[in-house]
Order: C-alpha cells, then structure tokens, then sequence
C-alpha cells in the first residue's frame, strides 16, 4: 500500500502492481482486456473502519487480491468536499468511482454528469435515473439477515429492546424494521424504544443513547451504531450486531448480526464497466441474501444458548428466503418506539 498524502484530504491509499501508475482515460464502451485491473477510487464521509464503508474497503481489498482492480480511497470526505475529491479522481483516470452521497446527492450528480465516461456507484436514497447513464446506485438491502437476528432477538428479551440509528432514513429503517419484525415473530408484545443520535460516526453519543435505554428497561440492544455494544458490555445486557461481526470484541454481549458483504455488489459493477456495459442501474439487489449480499453471523460463543425455538424458525425462514418462497418485507418508513 502506497500513501498518496494530499493537503485537505485525510488519507488516500493506493494498491496496486504498479503503484502510481497514471493510466490514461477509458471510455466506458471500450471492452479492456481480461488482465487488465479496473482503477477504482472510494470516495467515503467517514473512517474506513466505520461498520458501512468497511464493508465496501473490504470489497475493493478483495478485488485487487484478486487481480480485478486497483484501489485507491479518501476518508473522512466532508460533504462540501465530496464534489472536489470526486472530480479529482475522475481526472486521473480512475474508471469506476464508489463511495456514499446520502448527504450530497444533487451536488454529486452535478458531478457525474461532467464525467460521463467514468463510471460512478454511489451509495444513495433514490433509484437510478437514466438521466445519469454512468450512475449506478445501491444500498445495503440487508433486511433478510437483519429480519432473522431479530428472530434471535426476540428470543432473548424479557420484553424490551433499545434500538439506536444513526439517522432514520431509507438504507436505516429499513434494517431496523425487519429487525422488529423477526423479534415480533418470538413475542407480539415486545416493546421498543427508538433513537437516531443525528452522526454515522459519534461512539460516544450512541453510548449515551444506549445508557439511556437501558436505565428505560431495556435488556437487549441493536447496535445499528458503534458505542452501543460498549453501553450493552458495561451495564451486562445483551446486543444484536449490524453490518459486521463484533463477537469477537464482545464475546459475552454481541449475542448474532446482520453481515452485510459487498463483494457480489462491487463484483457485477467491475465485470460490467471492463466489458463497456455499466449503466445507470440498482445494485441493491446484489445485497440480498440470495445473491450472497447479506448473511447471519455464526453464534460463537452464544452456540447452544439461543432457545431451540428460535433456531429452528431462524433455519426455516433462511431457507425460505434464500428459495424465494418467503421475502422480507422492505418498510423504508421511520420505525418508531413503542
């Protein structure tokens, strides 16, 4: 890994063969050749480490392991920066930009349409618009795995759950709904308490939140955040992951998660901009689990502790997910406590 230092611009990494190289500009029709890697740059508003981008980081890893791209990236991208940095990858040549525009939609379409032959996956609220052929949109449509950890989740309350969200939009609520969802399935009358602390990134604050709901009754939490498993470790209650796998860290709290893998996602959007055919386009469907976007983590250390009960539907329902005879219901409306 090469460091790219730039002044405004936190870090930028590349990985490459050949590092620095400064290959010219491809045009989106022309098919490259088998061995040749897809220069890729992400874009992203917070650190790498942070539960959503790392997913995408891991993905484009993965991708240059492979031999199928080369990866550069710029974290802790201020809205009012996105724009700069997005035109300034597209003027070294990169050939498909990733990253998130939930905060700069408008402005990063601006963007896209300056560069039309540079092809641009963004992470976004709204459908595809074939006003914008070179953007293709997704989102982490993890309902069908974060529906079957509630399933577990409501097995293991005694009848309260706290849930904290970073902000209550599209790619959040809906996640959190099938999360009560599958914790209704175990006991109608759950209760919920629901709180969006307004950051993607303040650990702290989501700690906070989650004391809070804890001195409210709650005995299990959804860590749609970072910082609540730590408020769920410290009071000894117990949590459900998102996005990723925390067990590890919390062995004795993080009960299962939501596992969200990016890799079939960013997959289809390089095999398509090196055969000339990306085009404006929702991914989001590369994020079900029956395409092997989302899954259930393994339980570790909570193996055998899970009443029998749960598992036994959790089973049925993966199965059924996955052979299309049972879908989770998409609800992108605001989840609200009860």
């Amino acid at each position: 890994m090469t460091r790219l230092p730039r002044a405004g611009i936190s870090r930028r990494h590349l990985i490459a063969t050949t590092a620095g190289a400064a290959a010219a500009g491809l045009m989106l029709p022309r098919r490259a050749l088998a061995a040749d890697p897809v220069k890729v740059a992400g874009v992203y508003t917070v650190p790498v480490e942070q539960q959503w981008v790392s997913r995408i980081h891991k993905a484009a890893e993965t991708a240059v392991a492979a031999g199928t791209a080369q990866y550069v990236y710029t974290e802790n991208t201020a809205n009012t920066d996105y724009p700069r940095v997005m035109r300034e990858y597209a003027e070294q040549g990169y050939r498909l930009i990733v990253g998130e525009i939930f905060g700069v939609e408008e402005e990063a379409r601006e963007v896209v349409d300056e560069y039309p032959d540079v092809a641009f996956l963004l992470g976004s609220s709204f459908p595809a618009d074939q006003a914008h052929p070179n953007l293709a949109v997704f989102d982490n449509y993890i309902q069908d795995a974060s529906y079957l950890s509630g399933i577990i989740a409501g097995a293991m309350t005694k009848g309260n759950i706290g849930m904290v969200g970073g902000f209550p939009i599209p790619e959040v609520n809906r996640l959190m709904n099938a999360f009560m969802a599958g914790a209704r399935e175990m006991n109608p009358d759950i209760r919920f308490q629901v709180s969006f602390i307004g950051s993607w990134f303040d650990p702290p604050k989501a700690k906070e939140t989650a004391f809070a709901m804890i001195d409210g009754g709650a005995d299990l939490l959804y860590a749609e955040r970072f910082g609540v498993s730590d408020a769920a470790k410290e009071r000894g209650v117990l949590a459900i992951g998102n996005v990723i796998d925390t067990q590890a860290d919390y062995p004795d709290t993080v009960v299962a998660s939501a596992l969200w893998h990016f890799e079939p996602t960013l997959d289809a959007a390089l095999a398509n901009v090196a055969a000339g055919t990306f085009k404006a386009d929702n991914y989001g469907v590369y994020s079900h689990m029956k395409s092997g976007g989302c899954s259930l983590a393994p339980l570790g250390t909570f193996e055998g502790k899970v009443p029998e009960a749960a598992m036994t539907l959790v089973g049925e329902r993966e199965a059924a997910i996955r052979d299309g005879s049972f879908t989770v219901a998409i609800d992108d409306g605001e989840p609200k406590s009860s």
